[in-house]
């Protein structure tokens, strides 16, 4: 056992030794808050039980759905349905760039996961639910924005630099994705500062209304949340109309647990602002200056913070694009 006397040596040689070093730079106070909350984004993915590869499968898993997407969807409508709409030669080739993108980020996970002597989860059965190009189009440019959020909120949670390194490579072209496809149906390309992360259970229960089984092997940890749908206005309007204050009205079997709607944005002081959920009439008023994808949740708490956690998601999250 070593003498009191030698351990008290070794202290105060090593703080002999601190003292003489050059004094490190301190964090400021938004570098010390966004360093606070990538440890508590870290200990939500522990509390889900979540490595760095169960992240790869869950990226993997939404890049398996966007790439089928696009695939089905150019099988079933011709080039001319798309240019009814609107779109050139050029922006066409562009669309079906896109899910090539996708098809390609599906091989690059499946290598980085199976590195790791893991088996790659496979595509599942899907149920996307086309009629037309148009609806097409407007649901690729929500799973786009889907994309984005799912790997801002993924990537404080990943320990391993090389996999961070490789999640932004893909993250920067999604980006791009969306911008495109805004610009293409005629929405604002970039109509907020900063983009909306979401947790990787809110992001799973976005993409679980189109899988319609999986594969043994490929079911992920992650459960969804209760589905959410607006009913009015309807989707089918356009809410990029809608202006703040306009009650909007939802529908889900877990309604009678809320208390608030949560409208996730990064305009939104804390990342969601709250308003009061009437859940007898199922509505809620629109808050004021949110712009672009806004994510709604019904919540059985509305934290002063601004801060969404999946404790009080009751339902959804629901997207509406707001301009």
């Amino acid at each position: 056992m070593p003498s009191i006397t030698k351990t008290v040596g070794v202290v105060v040689g090593l703080a002999a030794v601190a003292s003489a070093l050059p004094a490190l730079p301190k964090l400021t106070p938004k570098q010390t808050h966004i360093y606070n909350l990538a440890k508590r984004q870290n200990a939500a993915a522990a509390a889900l039980g979540l490595a760095d590869v169960d992240i790869l499968q869950f990226a993997l898993t939404l890049e398996w759905l966007e790439a089928t997407f696009y695939q089905q969807g150019f099988a079933l409508f011709g080039d001319d349905q798309f240019r009814a709409l609107g779109l050139n030669d050029v922006q066409l080739a562009d669309l079906k760039g896109i899910g090539s993108s996708e098809l390609t980020h599906v091989g690059l996970l499946q290598s980085a996961i199976a590195q790791a002597g893991v088996q790659p989860v496979q595509p599942c059965e899907y149920n996307f639910g086309f009629t037309d190009a148009a609806g097409m189009v407007a649901t690729a440019a929500i799973l786009e924005s889907v994309g984005v959020s799912a790997y801002l909120g993924a990537a404080p949670l990943v320990s391993d630099g090389g996999i961070l390194g490789t999640a932004g490579s893909i993250l920067t072209v999604e980006a791009r994705h969306q911008s495109f496809i805004r610009v293409a149906t005629g929405a604002a390309a970039s109509p907020s500062p900063f983009d909306t992360p979401l947790g990787p259970k809110a992001i799973f229960s976005l993409a679980a209304p189109f899988i319609t089984s999986c594969p043994a092997g490929s079911n992920l940890v992650l459960t969804a949340f209760p589905t959410l749908a607006l009913v009015s206005p309807a989707p089918a309007a356009g809410v990029s109309a809608l202006a703040a204050g306009t009650v909007l009205q939802f529908q889900s079997d877990a309604a009678a647990g809320a208390t608030h709607c949560g409208f996730t944005n990064s305009a939104a002081t804390g990342g969601t602002a709250f308003a009061p959920f009437d859940a007898a009439a199922g509505t809620c008023a629109l808050p004021h200056n949110l712009a672009g994808t806004v994510y709604v949740t019904l919540t059985s708490a509305a934290p002063i913070t601004g801060v969404l956690t999946d404790d009080i998601t009751v339902a959804g999250p629901t997207v509406l694009n707001l301009s």
